[in-house]
């Protein structure tokens, strides 16, 4: 059985920072494309970074580029998401999400090509 659990979520001032990370289980890691997403109060789910399974690619939201590292450690099947300079448009429940990926450069951006998803973790920043 495969179970994707994030952690590391809370209350945050603005200005701050947090770690989210994601462990799973019952998967082989190192063949999953990974993402995070999100979804704010009243609004879509989007993505916020994917990373393909080497790590070598990645994409950014625009609006967390330069404030966001994503980055996995395939001995541990844990990926993590690092955020800085959070803002208050940045409270939203975090979702990690896995895709079984043929290439090890590849991630998606669209919610259909992951299969694995955890139950996600909320981030609130205070303004």
């Amino acid at each position: 059985q495969v179970q994707v659990v994030e952690s590391g979520g809370g209350l945050v001032q603005a200005g701050g920072s947090a770690r989210l990370s994601c462990t799973t289980s019952g998967l082989t890691f190192g063949d999953y494309a990974m993402a995070w997403f999100h979804r704010a109060p009243g609004k879509e789910r989007e993505v916020v970074t994917c990373i393909s399974r080497s790590g070598g690619t990645t994409y950014y939201l625009d609006s967390v580029k330069g404030r966001s590292t994503v980055s996995r450690d395939n001995g541990k099947n844990t990926l993590y998401l690092e955020m800085n300079n959070l803002k208050p448009e940045d409270t939203a429940r975090y979702y990690c999400a896995a895709g079984h990926a043929s290439s090890r450069d590849y991630c998606s951006v669209f919610p259909i090509f992951y299969e694995h998803w955890g139950q996600g973790t909320q981030v609130t920043v205070s303004s």
